[in-house]
Formats: C-alpha cells, sequence, structure tokens
C-alpha cells in the first residue's frame, strides 16, 4: 500500500517563506494605510455611529471588503509572482515606478487637503488611491487586477457630498410621499398631501377627525438605506457567477426594489397612525423600519437573483487533473487550464529595499503629521455625562472676554440637539460697550462626536432648498475661505447672505476645531464648530461685519489655545501640496504613456515578426488565436485547433516545445485567467488582431 509522501524539509521551508512573504507584504500595506489615515478613520467611524446617513454605509464596507479579499485569495496567490521574462528595465520596473508615482499623488493630495477647509474629504478619497500604489509597489500588475474591485469598495467610506445626497433624498422624499399618500387613500385612509418648508407633508384625518401631520424629509426619504442598499447590491451583483449583462440587471432592479420597500414602510406608518395613533407609529416602527428596510431588501434581492438567473451548473470535472497528478512536468492541467501548482515567492533584497523605503516614508510622515483639524485644550470642565443625557456647566467661561463687549450666555438649543445629534448646541454674544454703531455679534459653538454632524451654512441655505427643486430662501452676497491662523492652519469659511422673504442680510464665519474636554474627570475629544454671526442693516454693511467678526475670530481662536504647531516642513507640504501634487500627477501621466508607447512599437515589431515566420509557425500562432476565440485557449484546445487546421495529429511534447519558443519571442504569452476565482493558465496571443493571422494550411505537421 502506497503511502503519502511527506514534503521534505526544503519544501516545507519554502511554503513558510512564501506565507510569511504574503504575510508582510499585507501587513506593511495595511500598517502604512491605518497609521497614516488613524485619525481619518477615526472620525468617519464614530460618525458612523451617530449619524445615520452613513451607518449601514460606512460600517459594511469592511466586512465586505475582506470577504472579498477572502474569495480572490487564490487568484490573489497565483498572481503574486511576477513574469520572470521580462528583461527589459522600464517594464521590469515599470509596476514599482508607477506605485511610487501614484503614492506620491495620493500623499501630496492628502496634505494639500490638510490646508483646507474641508481636509476630512480630501483625505479620504485618497486612501484607495494609496492603496493602488503600495499595491503596485510591493506586487504587480497582476496582482492589483484582482484586487482592483474590493478596493473600489473603500471608496464608500466616504460621506456622499451633500448636494447629491440632498438632490437624491429630496426627489426620493416627493416620489414616496406622493406614492404613499395615494395607497393610503385606496386603503380608506384620508390622506392630503402638502408641502411645508420644501418637504411633502402628509396629513391624516382620523376617524375621530383628530390630523396627524406625517413629514416626509430627507431622512425618511429612504436615500440611507437606498445608499446602502446600492452597496449591497454592487456586492451581490459583483459575487453572482453569470454574465455581465445579469449583473447589470441585478444592480438596476435593486433601486426600485428599495423605493418600493420604502413607499410600502412609509404606507405603514400612516396605517399605524390613522388606527393606533401618532406616538406608536413614530417611536416604535419609524425607528425600526429603515433597518429592516435595509435587510428585507437585501434578502428579497439574493430571492430575485437566485430565481430569475438560475446559476450555471457547475462544469463537469476535468478527467485530466480530477485528482490533480502528483508527478505532472507541468503546474496546470494541459486540457483545462487549471493551476495546480503555484509558484512560491519570498522576500528578496528588491522587497526588503521596498518595504523599508515604506516605513522609513511612513515614520517621516507620522513625525510631522498633524491633526486632521486643529487640536485645541478647549475650555475647562464644561460637560457633564449624566443619566439624563448631557450637562452643560455655562457657569465656566468657553469664550473668552474682549475689550469693549459684553459676553452674554443666551440659550442651549435644545430642539436642534435633537435634530442634528449634537451633544450640545450654545448661544451667546458679544454686545459692544460704548460704540452704538457696532453690530452684536452672535457666537453659535456646536459640540459633536464627529465632523459628519456638523452640516455647512451653505448646504443648509443653498444646497438643500435647490435639492429639493425649490428656490433658494437667500441670495448669497459673498462665499469665501478666510486663513485665521497660519499655524498650526485655521481655515473659516465666510458666507454672506440676504433673505428673500424679509430682506435680513446675515453674515456668518465659522470653521472646525478638535477640543479635548474635561468630561467627568476625563479627558474627551470632541469635534467643535464655533459660527460667529452678526445681522447688518443691509448688504452694504456687509464688510463692516466681516471686519467686526474678523477680531473676535482670532481672539476665540486663541483663547482655545491650539496645543499642537505644525512644522516648517508640514507647513511647506500642505502650502505647495496641490503644486507638487500636479507634478506627480504628471510623471504619472509620462509613465503610463511611455508604457502605452512601448506596448504599442512592440505591437509593431510582433506584426513585423510575425510577417516573416514559417508558415508552420503561422498556423501554430493560428491556432492559439482560434482556441483563445472558442474560450479554449488551453493546451489541448491548442492541438484540436492544430488538428482542424492541418489534418494531421499533433504531438503533444512537439507543441509545449514550440509553445515555449513562441513564447520567449513574444509572440504568445500564458496569462492567469479567473475562472469562477480558481486560477487557470491560458495561452494568449500577443500578434495585433488587425492582422490576418494566416490562411489555413494542410499538411504541415505529417
Amino acid at each position: 500500500m502506497l503511502k503519502p509522501k511527506i514534503p521534505t524539509a526544503e519544501i516545507a521551508s519554502t511554503i513558510n517563506q512564501h506565507r510569511l512573504s504574503i504575510a508582510i507584504k499585507f501587513s506593511v500595506i495595511t500598517i502604512a494605510v491605518v497609521a497614516l489615515y488613524f485619525q481619518d478613520l477615526s472620525m468617519v467611524f464614530n460618525g458612523a455611529l451617530t449619524n445615520e446617513s452613513t451607518t449601514f454605509q460606512v460600517l459594511a464596507v469592511p466586512f465586505l471588503f475582506a470577504y472579498l479579499l477572502y474569495r480572490k485569495r487564490k487568484m490573489i496567490n497565483a498572481t503574486l509572482q511576477p513574469p520572470q521574462t521580462e528583461t527589459r528595465v522600464f517594464q521590469k520596473y515599470s509596476s514599482t515606478l508607477t506605485g511610487i508615482a501614484l503614492s506620491a499623488v495620493a500623499i501630496l493630495t492628502y496634505w494639500y487637503g490638510s490646508y483646507t477647509f474641508t481636509p476630512l474629504i480630501y483625505h479620504m478619497i485618497t486612501l484607495p488611491f494609496l492603496v493602488v500604489g503600495l499595491t503596485l509597489i510591493l506586487f504587480n500588475l497582476q496582482t492589483l487586477k484582482q484586487l482592483i474591485i474590493p478596493i473600489a469598495f473603500l471608496i464608500f467610506l466616504t460621506p456622499p457630498p451633500d448636494q447629491i445626497f440632498f438632490s437624491v433624498g429630496s426627489a426620493l422624499a416627493n416620489l414616496c410621499a406622493s406614492a404613499s399618500n395615494a395607497l393610503a387613500n385606496v386603503f380608506g385612509m384620508h390622506a392630503v398631501l402638502s408641502t411645508a418648508s420644501g418637504s411633502p407633508i402628509i396629513t391624516l384625518i382620523r376617524p375621530d377627525h383628530i390630523s396627524l401631520p406625517f413629514g416626509v424629509d430627507v431622512a425618511c426619504s429612504g436615500v440611507y438605506s437606498l445608499l446602502g442598499f446600492v452597496i449591497f447590491a454592487l456586492f451581490i451583483a459583483y459575487i453572482m457567477r453569470g454574465k455581465l449583462i445579469n449583473k447589470f440587471v441585478v444592480l438596476i432592479m435593486g433601486i426600485p426594489l428599495i423605493v418600493a420597500l420604502n413607499i410600502i414602510r412609509i404606507t405603514s406608518i400612516l396605517s399605524i397612525g390613522y388606527n393606533f395613533g401618532e406616538n406608536l407609529a413614530l417611536n416604535l416602527f419609524h425607528f425600526v423600519s429603515a433597518t429592516a428596510l435595509l435587510f428585507l431588501g437585501t434578502l428579497l434581492l439574493l430571492v430575485i437573483t437566485d430565481k430569475v438567473f438560475k446559476q450555471p451548473k457547475p462544469p463537469q470535472p476535468c478527467p485530466t487533473c480530477n485528482p490533480p497528478p502528483t508527478n505532472s512536468a507541468e503546474p496546470f492541467c494541459p486540457n483545462c487550464g487549471k493551476l495546480f501548482k503555484q509558484s512560491k515567492t519570498k522576500l528578496n533584497k528588491a522587497d526588503i529595499a521596498k518595504i523599508a523605503g515604506i516605513a522609513i516614508i511612513v515614520v517621516m510622515l507620522l513625525s510631522i503629521r498633524a491633526p486632521v483639524f486643529a487640536l485645541t485644550q478647549g475650555p475647562a470642565q464644561v460637560i457633564t455625562q449624566t443619566p439624563q443625557g448631557i450637562q452643560v456647566n455655562t457657569s465656566n467661561p468657553m469664550l473668552p472676554n474682549i475689550q469693549g463687549y459684553t459676553l452674554n450666555y443666551l440659550y442651549r438649543d435644545t430642539a436642534f440637539e435633537q435634530e442634528s445629534g449634537d451633544d450640545a448646541a450654545l448661544v451667546y454674544s458679544y454686545t459692544a460697550v460704548s460704540n452704538d454703531s457696532a453690530l452684536s455679534v452672535y457666537v453659535a459653538i456646536q459640540i459633536a462626536a464627529s465632523v459628519t454632524s456638523e452640516h455647512q451654512w451653505e448646504y443648509c441655505l443653498v444646497t438643500y432648498p435647490l435639492s429639493q427643486g425649490n428656490p433658494t430662501t437667500v441670495n448669497t452676497l459673498d462665499d469665501k475661505n478666510i486663513q485665521l491662523q497660519a499655524n498650526p492652519p485655521m481655515t473659516a469659511h465666510y458666507f454672506a447672505f440676504q433673505y428673500t422673504d424679509t430682506n435680513q442680510t446675515q453674515v456668518v464665519l465659522y470653521w472646525y476645531e478638535t477640543a479635548t474636554f474635561n468630561t467627568n474627570n476625563t479627558a474627551q475629544t470632541k469635534s467643535v464648530m464655533i459660527s460667529l454671526i452678526t445681522y447688518p442693516s443691509s448688504p452694504q454693511n456687509v464688510t463692516q461685519a466681516e471686519n467686526q467678526e474678523l477680531p473676535i475670530a482670532n481672539a476665540i481662536n486663541n483663547y482655545w489655545a491650539p496645543i499642537q504647531t505644525w512644522s516648517v516642513v508640514a507647513l511647506a507640504i500642505s502650502q505647495n501640496g496641490f503644486a507638487l501634487s500636479i507634478v506627480a500627477s504628471v510623471i504619472l501621466a509620462v509613465l503610463i504613456f511611455y508604457a502605452v508607447f512601448l506596448d504599442k512599437r512592440e505591437k509593431t515589431q510582433l506584426r513585423n515578426m510575425f510577417r516573416k515566420l514559417p508558415e508552420k509557425n503561422k498556423t501554430l500562432i493560428t491556432a492559439v488565436d482560434n482556441a483563445q476565440k472558442e474560450g479554449t485557449p488551453s493546451t489541448q484546445g491548442i492541438i484540436n485547433q492544430l488538428q482542424k487546421l492541418t489534418n494531421a495529429i499533433v504531438d503533444k511534447g512537439w507543441l509545449i516545445e514550440k509553445l515555449n519558443e513562441a513564447q520567449n519571442a513574444g509572440l504568445i504569452k500564458q496569462a492567469i485567467a479567473n475562472d469562477n476565482d480558481e486560477p487557470t493558465i491560458q495561452w494568449k496571443n500577443q500578434i495585433p488582431q488587425n492582422i490576418n493571422l494566416a490562411s489555413k494550411p494542410r499538411n504541415l505537421f505529417h
């Protein structure tokens, strides 16, 4: 009885080196990205826990990303070894050079974003590009092709722009409100649709003649669920087996499905309110159904996909490689191309140099990196966490006393806190002591767990009404960024406008900070939005308001005492980040165009070489091309095509020798293909398709 062979110590060592090499490279990419984006990721995930609009989106992406990596593990493992036949210097190092240029673009754009008013958006947009760049540096283009879809899912970590979010949410709100109002009347409920402040209102008249208004705003439009559902629909479409057109249909079919479910959800809320009262409808069903809507939609999409698009039957096992041969000279099956002996990699000197270079650059960047938003010490203990909620000690001064002004605490806007999710929304005022012509300056302080809870003024007053198809309620007088402080950079946004209905003029100067508060004797980091607001008598006095707000803004900024200043190098990189990123982008473009130029030149050389080949060699290339077109580009498939072309029996050993010769000449190549996430080896013709490969010769291989 034969016993299974036990791997020798040399084979075991090779396997361990291969696994260690993969683990180290992926660990380097993960550690580098997490280290550089730790502050940004913390803000994004904290915002997801407090902001309903991004909860599903942000929290689901890491799990989907991990699953896609696991699903692609065999393909990734098969592409780790770069081609060894390339001898030209540029082609040999093109992946590394392109990765370095792309990583430079990402890092420089990141630093440029740190100098802007919205650094978090810039930072998160660059994250997938840095991952792509590091992948090219440590692996190769073939590995990146297998990882590009999982990496693309990292884009969903960035919340969508408010313009798009409000536009889609408004359109959905109007559609769902109209449909739900019509369904409510069909089911015997007396419902009337109206509009208030740009949002549709469904008013129910109960049998006891009590009116119940239900506002369908952006939060109720289903846009939150739609955002998460689109991610799941993309995920399902990608992982499902079958034709590309079926994947596209699944994605398109999912959008009306979630809209229909949201209409049913709103109609159900109306029915509960009509029969059982407003409290049960809003307090029970409304808060639970958004989560249920997402999971129900995903489940229905999976069921529909399974019923409508039958999964293709698994192919019959290949008789040649089932079970895989143990003593075959070829690492792949000649009949089906299945790869059953993958090449093993190990860290070489070039890999060690790359890893060391990445580590050095990351350490250098971390040593000069500054907070996403200016980090300040904040006032004394002003926040207390109690069972009843967050309490604010207004007796402690949150703002400085400024000469010529009297500082007063006005009120805490609890209604706004409930709407926005802020921990605290406090309003103060600076009133001029002796100057009767000076304006009163109101200061609004918003304290929240994440900056994502604090919307920009111009979005609320301009973008949101426009997204609902309504004219804005304000006319913009001025809109610009103003730098309050050079080091650390503190950029405020200046927004002056006039209300169209009352002609009241308002000037707002606001900025974001990250402050450390002493809460219950515990240091907690919070996001703070400080807004200075004045009301000039006319648009002509806007400049006066700006000149009055700026000194107060500078005094408040100094009072909050930034903890960490930026180094000269950090400031220089950020201030010149845009120009530097343009230079890096030009270098990246040059590398790409040069690679395209070399590829085109190589195609021309191959075309000329092919014309000079003997007829036997041309016939071989034709057989490879025909097998590729018919979907059987394996060794056996090429044998079958040669037999059709020549009416002769082809010796397998001779064919493999000729295929290797043609591959060394660059006429054909072995490529790793994806067969349901299983790596296979295929022969591919490298001759341009616009050339007549060969006629059908006869009797050339007797």
